[in-house]
């Protein structure tokens, strides 16, 4: 059976392979490499849909291809669920998944109350029809960063009834629970007209 092509409209190397290990063999995913994207694509929204909107379309609209796009925030109660939106670029200029964790527990010094949830929306535009979906887990923030495994928040996020954080699961643990999967399988339900 010839496999359905899906195209991510990401640069984001990790998010590729993630999803790439997610996706069920019906589907070959193509990043935006893949064909031919080597510009900056804006994310100037205010909210994740707002920006999984923004990537989705800009592909769409330049490309005329159908394609998805997702953005992911990590939302943190005690901070007015910041970094949220700005999850990606939190310590500004010298963002880095190192320097962005680093911000996230200097703002929680003396925090007790340490809940968060991660967030994933996805937007799928088929047939110049747009598709929001959205997958979220919740759990809490660590005081210190531990595991070496995941991207991103993963090493200072424990998901509620676990002991360890992303980082320490390791993949195969992660991907059963975590935000993006929960977001993908509502995506691939519906690329597959099951009901969800």
């Amino acid at each position: 059976m010839k496999k359905r092509k899906l195209i991510f409209a990401t640069a984001n190397e990790n998010k590729l392979s993630e999803v790439g290990k997610i996706l069920s063999d019906d589907y070959e995913l193509l990043s935006l490499k893949d064909i031919g994207v080597t510009e900056e694509i804006p994310e100037t929204k205010s909210t994740l849909e707002g920006n999984a909107l923004q990537k989705a379309k800009f592909v769409h609209d330049k490309f005329k291809m159908d394609c998805f796009s997702e953005d992911t925030g990590l939302e943190i109660a005690a901070l007015n669920n910041a970094p949220g939106v700005f999850s990606a670029r939190y310590a500004g200029e010298d963002k880095s998944d190192v320097n962005n964790i680093a911000l996230v527990l200097k703002n929680l010094t003396g925090v007790q109350l340490r809940e968060a949830r991660f967030r994933t929306v996805i937007c799928l535009i088929e047939s110049g029809v747009q598709f929001l979906f959205e997958g979220m887990i919740e759990g809490k923030i660590t005081e210190t960063a531990a595991g070496s495994a995941g991207f991103g928040y993963d090493p200072i996020f424990i998901p509620s009834g676990h002991s360890q954080t992303f980082a320490e699961m390791g993949f195969e643990e992660k991907i059963k629970i975590s935000h993006r999967s929960r977001a993908f399988e509502q995506l691939f339900k519906y690329l597959q007209r099951v009901e969800v």
